[in-house]
């Protein structure tokens, strides 16, 4: 789990589930470090992809993470819209960048 030790600069965000959305549609990219809690779920990972939603339905914008548990190193996909209501929180190192932390927790 991302900590705030050892990192110079933490950034924390309140967002509501559209927001969140939003930011990971304009914020993550490849190669960032990302966690995801959301319902009973905690996937750590590496940002692999970002596809973006359906352009006729709207619906989709699936996260690609390549996760880095002790456990499961496996990549996984998460349709952001389908467990949007369901965040609790996220995690972001831009670039894996240990320096900056942004961390969102969601608002009803």
């Amino acid at each position: 789990m991302l900590s705030r030790k050892g990192v110079n600069m933490v950034n924390e965000i309140l967002m509501d589930p559209d927001d969140i959305i939003e930011y990971v549609r304009n914020e993550v990219k490849v190669d960032d470090i990302f966690e995801l809690s959301y319902n009973r779920v905690f996937a750590p990972g590496t940002v692999l992809g970002i596809t973006p939603e359906d352009e006729e339905t709207g619906e989709g914008l699936i996260l690609s993470l390549q996760l880095n548990g002790e456990l499961l190193n496996q990549a996984v996909d998460i349709d952001l819209h389908a467990v949007k209501d369901e965040i609790i929180e996220a995690r972001h190192l831009p670039g894996g960048d240990e320096d900056k932390l942004v961390i969102i927790e969601a608002t009803l």
